[in-house]
């Protein structure tokens, strides 16, 4: 049974969906320069970071690209978990090295995130602060189409490759927020799970915690019907749990319940491997519609206040912006338990059968608004993240910061299936300093 938590004077009948066009399976990466051809560019900018960089894909995609005739040119300087200051540097390599017809971003969510930043400042005027979402940035509009977008996702997890945002650290601000905007959103998506199986047990259970929480987020987000309707010019990429983004987003908890701890445990298993693609996919057609809510908020000021914590198979932090590093899923897992339990009672009956599909066999709690937290945390536990915010720094002192943090993402908020006011998020936080 839902319990009734908003009540629109003209409830809303229409939601939306969108998606890039996808590729997907073993070796699709080779076939990208055949189908740049319906771009027809003279020049493309691929976009990567260091750590892709060293594994020698971008520069063998450069060198196919420039078989066929067309010039290459590899930026890879994306830094991991981006800065507006990153953000700015390539900006900054793009304008200058441009023209160009095609951008194609190679890497993780942070790579494709710059690429998207990176599109569309060469196409719209003014600067990156100009588009970041109000409050931290003025949430200006482009006014003009971007660049085609091919994104190959080289990690399992952010789902970037098929949604509308483009996240960022203010370092001045301590904050983390995002750009977004339709206009984000990758034209080509090429999904190949032969450039995952390098990723390291760490990457691999920080991204595959963000999986989770896309497609629980999106999944338990309010109804779309729930909002007052929408004037055509008022739609937003996040609509609110629709028919087709629940449909993606069971498909993904279902491939995760029997790939994840595998590929987390044995990198080299390639059926998990591609499961946990496939799931990153699905995930990302789903949320990237549907939208997500509390655990994300959380996550924001999480990853941008923390103090010296460094991950385990993470690079060392570049020092650019005086702290240390939490990945994104793990920032987004912190919380999540606790954010579910806070949820249960918007759709009972959702929660419970997320966490069916999660852990078919687990056995019903006393109380069933903990059966999906309980679930969960026994997912971070065998994939081995932190126990909680206090194993990342974070005590009850710094919970109200954290939370000032987190009520700066209304737009994130606004997508939770509960209204959720300053107390409750100190409360989520604090049920979030030990999880076990």
């Amino acid at each position: 049974m839902v319990l009734t938590m908003f009540a629109p004077s003209q409830p809303e009948s229409i939601f939306t969906y969108g998606a890039p066009a996808l590729k997907f399976g073993p070796g699709a990466r080779h076939e990208i320069p055949h189908d740049l051809g319906r771009f027809a560019p003279r020049r493309v900018l691929i976009v990567t970071d260091p750590g892709v960089a060293a594994t020698g894909a971008p520069q063998e995609l450069a060198d196919q690209i420039a078989a066929t005739g067309v010039e290459a040119v590899v930026y890879d300087g994306s830094r991991i978990e981006p800065t507006d200051g990153s953000l700015e540097a390539a900006i900054d390599f793009a304008r200058q090295s441009g023209p160009f017809d095609v951008v194609i971003a190679v890497g993780g969510g942070s790579s494709i995130d710059t690429a998207k930043a990176v599109n569309l400042l060469l196409t719209n005027e003014g600067e990156l602060m100009d588009y970041v979402n109000v409050p931290v940035g003025k949430g200006r509009a482009p006014s003009q189409p971007l660049l085609p977008l091919v994104a190959v996702p080289t990690t399992t997890g952010t789902g970037s490759e098929s949604t509308t945002i483009c996240v960022l650290d203010v370092v001045d601000q301590h904050v983390k927020t995002g750009i977004s905007h339709a206009a984000l959103r990758p034209t080509y998506a090429v999904v190949d799970p032969e450039l995952t199986v390098s990723q390291p047990a760490g990457v691999t259970a920080a991204s595959g915690l963000d999986i989770l929480c896309h497609a629980l987020e999106s999944y338990t987000a309010r109804p779309y019907t729930s909002y007052e309707a929408k004037k055509p010019h008022e739609r937003v990429p996040y609509c609110g749990s629709n028919p087709i983004a629940d449909l993606w987003s069971e498909k993904a908890l279902t491939l995760m319940s029997r790939a994840f701890r595998r590929a987390v445990r044995d990198g080299s298993d390639v059926e998990a491997r591609h499961e946990m693609a496939m799931a990153a996919t699905f995930a990302g057609l789903g949320f990237g519609n549907a939208g997500v809510h509390i655990p994300h908020a959380n996550a924001y000021p999480i990853a941008g206040q923390v103090g010296d914590f460094h991950p385990a198979d993470y690079p060392e932090p570049d020092g650019s912006t005086g702290h240390g590093l939490v990945p994104h899923g793990m920032a987004v897992s912190m919380t999540a338990p606790a954010a579910f339990r806070f949820t249960f009672e918007a759709d009972p009956d959702r929660h419970v059968r997320a966490a069916r599909l999660l852990a078919p066999d687990a056995e019903m709690t006393d109380d069933p608004a903990d059966l999906l937290p309980t679930v969960l945390t026994a997912i971070m536990r065998d994939v081995g993240v932190p126990s909680g915010l206090a194993e990342l720094g974070f005590g009850e002192a710094e919970l109200p910061t954290l939370a000032e943090g987190t009520l700066k993402q209304q737009r994130l908020l606004a997508t939770a299936p509960r209204e959720v006011t300053a107390d409750d998020v100190v409360t989520i936080l604090a049920d979030s300093v030990e999880l076990w």
